[in-house]
Parts: structure tokens; sequence; C-alpha cells
């Protein structure tokens, strides 16, 4: 799609501007020496340490890794990238501290976190805020919407790079298929522990219950909550279908991944290695949309031949059920212009369907 395109080269554009030399170093690994879980990035001068809170199977971090292997090959072998996943390197809001101090050279973070240093990106994190992945990827790396928000970090030694989209998340629970905020009632259900996600969830029909994804399994299990909320993926892969058989497509949420780095880990590369990563960022971003599609699908598929149903309802008595939260959390002018902003985008891409 036209958008699309012009997005992602005006966003390698606005990175490449702001990218100012500075002299400074960064942390290295070798390939060799670093415990990838099979990452399997080739050996450079320069490897940069991507941390990752997930598996290496995942979209993302494939994507990750074929990046590096690109990366090598065009900078005659001075850089490469090296995912470490299953949070090898720590749990996502220690990996942003550490790319503070440069401790580490990049990392995958959800984008609830960002909010701890920056209110705003919660326009960015909110229900209903996107109408598909692929118009959340166009908002993503976007400069024209992005753009002020992303440098707005850079004081606090925080560069992003860009955005993931790491699919759309549902509603599931051991009870019953979903059809209505009336069919959430008393049930409840796992979220992020976030006081959005918990309202959010209120807000739906349900009782929203903050807990660590390590847990959710044996609290299905054993009836201490009634379900959760994620994608196919997580859904399927950490077995919850086996305990919470009914997935219905509420759609209401689609949390973006970003890439954050140090500014000055990434400054210290020259211009033309800088540009070269920022254009194998962008292969990287379509390679991890097409496979999350991929993904996503196969998922649910396993799931249904494990057992699981899935439905889906009309979203719009669930969109009509959090919008109050719009005017809880979007308190700034710019939280507000961005969510103007990003659902300007839905309905030129809708027009440009018709």
């Amino acid at each position: 799609m036209r958008l699309r395109r012009l997005a992602a080269v005006g966003s390698a554009a606005l990175v490449a501007v702001a990218l100012t030399a500075c002299g400074a170093g960064f942390t290295t690994a070798t390939a060799g020496g670093a415990a990838s879980d099979g990452a399997g990035a080739p050996e450079a001068e320069r490897v940069f340490k991507v941390a990752f809170n997930q598996n290496a199977d995942q979209p993302e971090a494939v994507a990750m890794t074929h990046l590096g292997e690109r990366l090598a090959e065009r900078t005659d072998g001075r850089y490469s990238v090296e995912v470490y996943p299953n949070e090898t390197l720590g749990a996502q809001k220690d990996t942003v501290e550490l790319v503070q101090s440069g401790a580490v050279d990049l990392a995958l973070v959800a984008g609830s976190l960002l909010e701890n240093i920056n209110a705003d990106f919660v326009a960015l994190n909110m229900p209903y805020v996107y109408d598909s992945q692929a118009h959340q990827e166009a908002v993503l790396n976007d400069p024209a919407i992005t753009g002020d928000l992303y440098s707005s970090l850079e004081e606090q030694n925080i560069r992003v790079l860009g955005g993931f989209s790491a699919g759309v998340r549902s509603v599931y629970t051991s009870v019953r298929p979903i059809e209505t905020p009336e069919d959430l009632a008393g049930l409840k259900i796992r979220v992020m522990e976030t006081d959005t996600n918990s309202r959010m969830m209120d807000l739906m029909g349900g009782v929203g219950t903050p807990m660590g994804q390590g847990e959710v399994y044996t609290a299905i299990q054993s009836g201490v909550i009634d379900g959760g909320e994620n994608n196919e993926s997580i859904y399927r892969n950490l077995k919850h279908d086996e305990v919470a058989p009914y997935y219905s497509y509420t759609n209401h949420l689609m949390i973006p991944d970003y890439l954050i780095t140090n500014p000055a880990t990434f400054d210290a590369m020259s211009e033309a290695d800088r540009t070269v990563f920022l254009e194998e960022l962008q292969a990287a971003y379509d390679e991890s949309s097409r496979l999350t599609t991929e993904v996503m699908t196969e998922s649910q598929r396993a799931a249904e031949e494990a057992g699981a149903e899935f439905n889906a309802p009309d979203v719009e008595p669930f969109r009509e059920a959090v919008a109050p939260l719009l005017d809880e959390k979007l308190t700034t002018p710019t939280s507000r212009e961005l969510y103007d902003r990003t659902r300007a985008v839905a309905e030129q891409m809708a027009e440009e369907e018709r």
C-alpha cells in the first residue's frame, strides 16, 4: 500500500537525520560466546545484543536474527545482531534500564513500559485504537505521527528505532464463549500488570486481574481466575487452550513492541553503517509482519485441533464500553493528538480500500 511505503521511507529518513556522531562506544559480544538459544547470528567484529522476553521462534526474534545476518554481509563483517530470548538478559523492565546504561545494546519492549517514561505513549496502547495489523504498522513507523514521541525519550538515554506489531489480543475463558460485555460479568480475566489494562477489562464487563504470565495456566486450572486475554500464538504456545477452551475475538488491544537502543550505541556507528541498519530494519518489520500473520493462523488451527472453540462477537459493544477510558487516559494535548491522528490513518486506509 502506498501509505505504508511512504511511512517506511519517512521513518528511515527521520532516524537517519536524528543521528549525530558523538564518538561513544557500545557493549559488544562475539557470536560464538553469547547464549543465543539458537539465534544463529553470524560472527562479526561487533555484535549488538538484543534483549527479548519471548522465545527465539517468535516473529520479531526471527526477523531480528535475519537482520543480523544481512547486516554482517552488508557491512563486511563490521556489525551483526544477536537475539537473547527468554529473558536471558532480564525482564523487560530491567532491559529498559540496561539499555539506558549501555549495558545492553538493543531491546524489544512492550509499549506499556514506555508509558512509565513518557505517559503520552498511552495513546498508542489504547483499546481499539487500531483497526488491523496493517493499520498499526503504518502508524508505528510513520515519523509524521510518532517522530516527536519517539525522540522525547532521547534525554532519558533511549532512542526508539521503530515498532513491531505483536498481534491482536482477545479474551479467552474456561467458562463460556463471550458474545457481549454482559457475558464477561463476574469473570476474573488476567490482564497485564498496569492500571490501564485492569480498568479496560472492568469496562469491558469482566474483572481485570493483574498477574504475571507464568502464573496464568495454574490460576485458570485452579479456578483462581476464569481466563485471560492475549493473541492466538501466546494462547496456544502457553497451552492456555487446555484450561480455557473458549477464545472470543474481541480484538480489543494491540500493544506494540518497540525496538530501543541507547543513542550513544547507535551514534558510534558510521553514517553509512547506520543507514544500512535502518534499511535492514525496514526489511525486518516486513518479515515480522508476514510471520505474525502466519503464526496466528497456524496457532488458531492447532488450538482448534486440540479442542478449543473460536467465535467472533460483534466488537462494537466492547468498543463503546471502553470509550470512557479515552477521557481517563488521554489527559494531555499530545496524547489526544496522537490518538486522533492514529484514528485518521484508519479512516484514510478505509477510504483507499473503497
